[in-house]
């Protein structure tokens, strides 16, 4: 099953996944289906290209060379939207938003962005593109999930509001952590077991040897058996709980096979059938609600 054919018209990658070998084969995947390019949004990360010392960051000559390589390797005219992966310390916001206007309108993006930059940051570059009359970020990609909420409900909440800020959550089952399949250990072949990823190991660090662990474990437990009241999955029911925050634009899956995503866009539905009632009874068991950002006209 072609996943467009499902509904799903948005296709997020980066430079550094798979160095490069994702946007690789994502190009081939549009070019040998022969989809329409009016009818999917393509977006690329940039920060992380290779080891060279001009190959990684946010210079202005990285954003220009790494998007023309993201964009030979997409066999792509343009990306819908360019991605600041990272925030980078060592070059000026001025440059960082210059060079994002520049490939902008060189034709080579249509929008631009930000993931995982704090809620200062993003504001900053806002503010200085207004004051120089250059493009402005349209979104931010942060992680989110029902154990990660603090910055999407609470930090995002005011730049959303002001500037109309767009957020596109990744990890909405934090590595499948909250599909349930960790309930009886991490069995071999799983994300868990496979991968060396920083954020990964210290998910399965924590999982499986700390108390804190184990106390994940039980609201996941718990999770899943709201999810078979529901006629679902515990994965279809923490992706239709991103979807509920009005917030997020967007909710980006990963899978290794294909009838994960035949059964994770589902939460849909899942989402759409879901009311306060059922809110309420996730947050009782997650016990982890952000406080609202504050608001002095009410104090």
């Amino acid at each position: 099953m072609e996943p467009h054919y499902l509904g799903i018209n948005y296709f997020d990658t980066a430079e550094i996944y798979a160095n490069g070998g994702c946007e690789s084969v994502l190009g081939r995947a549009i070019k040998n289906l022969g989809w329409d390019r009016s009818e999917f949004v393509i977006s690329t990360k940039l920060f992380w290209g290779g080891s060279g010392p001009n190959q990684r960051g946010l210079s202005r000559k990285h954003v220009v060379e790494g998007l023309r390589g993201s964009l030979d390797r997409l066999q792509l005219d343009y990306v819908d939207i360019v991605i600041a992966h990272r925030p980078d310390p060592d070059t000026p916001m001025e440059e960082v938003v210059r060079a994002f206007d520049f490939v902008i309108n060189r034709g080579q993006a249509l929008y631009w962005g930000t993931s995982e930059w704090s809620p200062a940051q993003v504001t900053q570059a806002i503010l200085l593109a207004d004051k120089l009359g250059l493009i402005k970020p349209v979104l931010e990609q942060p992680q989110y999930n029902m154990l990660n909420r603090e910055r999407v409900e609470q930090e995002y909440v005011p730049l959303c509001r002001e500037y109309g800020l767009g957020l596109t959550t990744w990890s909405p089952l934090l590595s499948g952590v909250l599909s349930g399949k960790y309930l009886q250990g991490i069995a071999e072949g799983t994300r868990l077991s496979m991968s060396r990823h920083v954020i990964v190991d210290r998910i399965r660090r924590t999982l499986v040897a700390t108390p804190e662990g184990q106390v994940t474990q039980t609201k996941v437990q718990r999770i899943a058996n709201i999810a078979e009241q529901l006629g679902c999955t515990p994965a279809q029911l923490a992706i239709a709980w991103c979807l509920r925050n009005r917030n997020v634009s967007c909710v980006l899956m990963g899978a290794t096979h294909p009838q994960q995503i035949e059964e994770n866009v589902v939460a849909l539905a899942i989402a759409n059938r879901m009311n306060g009632e059922w809110d309420a009874v996730l947050e009782e068991v997650l016990a982890n609600k952000p406080e609202s950002p504050f608001n002095y006209r009410d104090a």
